[in-house]
């Protein structure tokens, strides 16, 4: 998953598009692609949208991953419940578990 534009779709709801990467640093050398999707190059794209701090970013980012972990933990509390009614792996491999 890509946390950071996870993170960003939560900024500047109904602007879709409001931000872009940098191509080039400041001093006119080309970021390569593999490099551009990072905070530091995010600009811009929507005059009316408002760039989010950093922290802003990083802490919707650990939320994003918290709830994932979140709903992992619970993925497994839910298979061991059904293991103890008397379902085998088997069912739950049916299931898609």
């Amino acid at each position: 998953m890509d946390y950071l534009q996870s993170a960003l779709a939560h900024f500047n709801i109904g602007k879709p598009q409001w931000y872009g990467w940098k191509k080039y640093n400041d001093d006119g050398t080309k970021i390569p692609n593999d490099q551009r999707m990072c905070y530091e190059c995010l600009i811009l794209n929507d005059e009316t949208a408002t760039m989010p701090t950093k922290a802003e970013v990083d802490a919707k980012i650990q939320e994003i991953k918290d709830a994932e972990v979140a709903k992992e933990a619970k993925k497994e509390e839910a298979k061991n419940k059904l293991l103890e009614l008397g379902l085998t792996t088997e069912h739950l491999k049916a299931l898609g578990l």
